[in-house]
């Protein structure tokens, strides 16, 4: 499959991603959130937009990254933790300033064509899958070699948006192929999806999760604030 092929495959595989998940029932399990800072595991926390972020997550999300985290640790690695629940005004902010950018490099398009280009890679807040306690953005420090690990699109902590973003993209090096199967791997093991279009967002509980496992029904469902 060509890189075309590939990123016509996952386009297409969103939209329809999209269009299930608008219809997939929650059964909300009513999970509390938990601050993954207090946890006591070895994890790296990439600085957020918000000053008092608290990189909540629920309890059962909490365990599987404390178990991801003690592997890591036996490899001489740590998990970042770059984003977790957010709040409908945080996501807000995110997107918001994403459609500055957008607008200031493009002043040419047309605002409501700038919108659809944020939304891409930056959900409004009624649609992100972080204000439901279930998504977590991630990479990996090696702490060997004193720095993150190569995922193709990132330099250190900031990351390129675009195609090459797509999980499988073929145009990457062998490796940023590995580090990504790494980081991948480690979070399929414990039940999590990874977003069709970010190596770095994985999803457990939430519609995504309950479309891609072919659930019935979700178990965590949006918690605008805490």
């Amino acid at each position: 499959m060509t890189a075309e092929e590939y990123c016509e495959w996952v386009e297409s595989k969103d939209l329809e991603q999209k269009r299930k998940s608008r219809t997939t029932r929650v059964v909300e399990d009513n999970s509390p959130l938990t601050s993954l800072k207090g946890s006591g595991f070895d994890l790296i926390f990439e600085p957020s937009i918000k000053e008092d972020y608290r990189y909540l997550v629920r309890e059962a999300v909490a365990e599987k990254l404390g178990r991801i985290s003690e592997r890591l640790d036996n490899e001489d690695k740590a998990l970042i933790i770059r984003s977790a629940w957010r709040s409908f005004s945080h996501q807000r902010l995110l997107w918001q300033n994403r459609v500055d950018l957008l607008q200031r490099a493009n002043p040419e398009i047309h605002q409501r064509q700038i919108k659809e280009m944020a939304e891409y890679f930056i959900a409004p807040e009624t649609k992100s899958m972080h204000s439901t306690g279930g998504a977590v953005d991630a990479l990996i420090y090696d702490l060997k070699n004193d720095c993150v690990m190569d995922f193709g699109t990132n330099d250190g902590l900031k990351i390129a948006l675009g195609r090459r973003c797509y999980p499988l993209h073929p145009d990457i090096t062998p490796l940023a192929r590995r580090n990504r199967e790494l980081l991948i791997g480690l979070f399929e093991e414990e039940g999590f999806v990874c977003d069709i279009k970010e190596y770095w967002h994985f999803d457990f509980g939430n519609v995504i999760w309950a479309v891609e496992k072919n659930e019935a029904h979700a178990i965590y469902g949006v918690i605008e604030s805490a």
